[in-house]
């Protein structure tokens, strides 16, 4: 008998004992699990219990927002265990510390340099969602339904005028595989820029018109609120970032084992729901919600999440505008024109990659909460009686939007997977080498071929 046959013989009759022994160990497995364990791992891998895992965030922020409901002193500002303080500084500190750690420090600097996308974000975040949020107040206004709270379109305007939110953006970049060092450069940019520009954007809303009425007329509290927004920006933005840079550039193996061990994604995620937590409960508790109409708060409903969808395809638009790639439709070569180079390296970067668009579509999109309760309780005063109802477009539209980019997040980590850190794409790169491979291939066994030809 041949070798090979002896082999199969040899492998037929090991094989079935090799199996009844895994069987054996498999049987004794699951004879020594608990009927109870054995219960909970069903239940566990049960496909219905897996979406619900998948789903946690919509979950634990419904659980949030009814404590907040019939507990709101809680996690309030100024309530319980001061939200102000232990979730305002305390879990916006957690988010940037954790970017600061994670993130390259010379990948950062080169962001700070993208004028380009700054310039972007910053029109739209400010000038272009206030002018077209003001235009559709004023509409709803001349309408004169009574259903629909006139100060709630004043708070409509004053959260159109504030900038983008400190810490969801992070959390929903890194999420998307977005450009998350870009993202921090517009939140830190945005909110420093928000002390001075969000009220004399309130003032040329409302200072003439039919939007006269909510004039806050607070110039004098001006210079305190930017005296407020740097106190706020400096020790939860600035400060956390910069620990942790430093702590990456001298520990860099103690914080990669940090960041895997803790799963700091997820704690972020968690403390963007404790500060949504705080601010439906410092709504609930200044009877935000109660003070209008059930009809306005189903309309500010839907028109928040379409306004946040039709900002959305603004930015889209704005950040990969169709017509430079129409015009300067190839490098510059030795042949080009000297207004073609110049035109070229100041106008082609205006199209930006995909992980660009991301942070800017997120980014341009947004409105904060946590620093915008400051910029209108500085505006209007804390003991104002319509303050609670220039809250509720603020607060709706802040867990409105952290709702819709979270679904909308997958979509766009498919769309720039094919798309490294540098603007290229993979797909293209790897067919590149693939081609490139076979071409060696088909020389290398020509040439063989013509060596055996001439050996013959």
């Amino acid at each position: 008998m041949s070798e090979p046959a002896v082999a199969e013989n040899r492998a037929a009759s090991a094989s079935p004992v090799t199996v009844e022994s895994e069987v054996k160990d498999d049987s004794t497995a699951k004879s020594t699990l608990s009927p109870f364990k054995r219960w909970l791992s069903i239940i566990y891998n049960h496909k219905i219990t897996q979406f619900l895992i998948s789903q946690w965030f919509f979950i634990v922020l419904a659980i949030f927002i009814v404590i907040a409901r019939f507990a709101p002193n809680f996690a309030r500002s100024g309530g319980l265990i001061r939200g102000q303080y232990s979730i305002g500084y305390g879990a916006v500190i957690v988010i940037f510390l954790q970017s600061g750690l994670s993130m390259s420090t010379k990948k950062l600097l080169v962001n700070m340099g993208n004028w380009r996308a700054h310039f972007v974000v910053l029109v739209i975040s400010f000038l272009v969602t206030s002018s077209i949020m003001y235009g559709l107040c004023c509409a709803i206004k001349a309408a004169n339904d009574h259903q629909i709270d006139e100060w709630v379109l004043i708070g409509i305007i004053v959260t159109s005028t504030c900038p983008t939110t400190v810490s969801s953006n992070v959390v929903m970049t890194t999420k998307a595989e977005g450009n998350a060092l870009l993202c921090l450069c517009e939140v830190f940019i945005g909110n420093v820029l928000g002390a001075f520009i969000t009220p004399a954007l309130v003032q040329l809303y409302t200072s003439s018109g039919p939007m006269s009425f909510g004039n806050p007329a607070a110039d004098t509290s001006v210079q305190e609120l930017y005296a407020n927004v740097m106190k706020q920006i400096g020790l939860s933005v600035f400060i956390p970032l910069f620990v942790g840079q430093v702590l990456q550039n001298v520990f860099p193996k103690q914080v990669t084992w940090f960041l895997t061990t803790f799963k700091m994604n997820k704690v972020g995620s968690f403390c963007l729901l404790l500060i949504m937590f705080s601010s439906f409960s410092t709504a609930f508790y200044q009877h935000a919600f109660t003070s209008v109409s059930h009809v306005c708060i189903i309309f500010l409903c839907f028109f928040n999440v379409g306004i946040y969808l039709f900002f959305t395809l603004v930015c889209f638009v704005c950040a990969r505008p169709w017509f430079i790639i129409k015009i300067f439709d190839h490098k510059p070569t030795e042949k080009s024109s000297k207004t073609y180079v110049i035109c070229y390296k100041i106008f082609r970067p205006f199209y930006h990659s995909k992980k660009d668009t991301i942070t800017v579509m997120l980014c341009g999109a947004a409105k904060t909460a946590a620093l915008g309760v400051s910029l209108i309780s500085s505006q209007y005063g804390d003991d104002n009686p319509k303050l609670g109802t220039l809250l509720v477009p603020l607060v709706l539209y802040q867990s409105e939007q952290v709702i819709t980019a979270n679904v909308m997040v997958p979509f766009m980590k498919k769309w720039a997977s094919d798309e490294d850190e540098h603007g290229n794409k993979i797909i293209q790169k790897s067919n590149d080498e693939e081609s490139r491979i076979s071409q060696n291939k088909e020389e290398f066994s020509k040439e063989d071929t013509e060596e055996a030809d001439s050996r013959s």
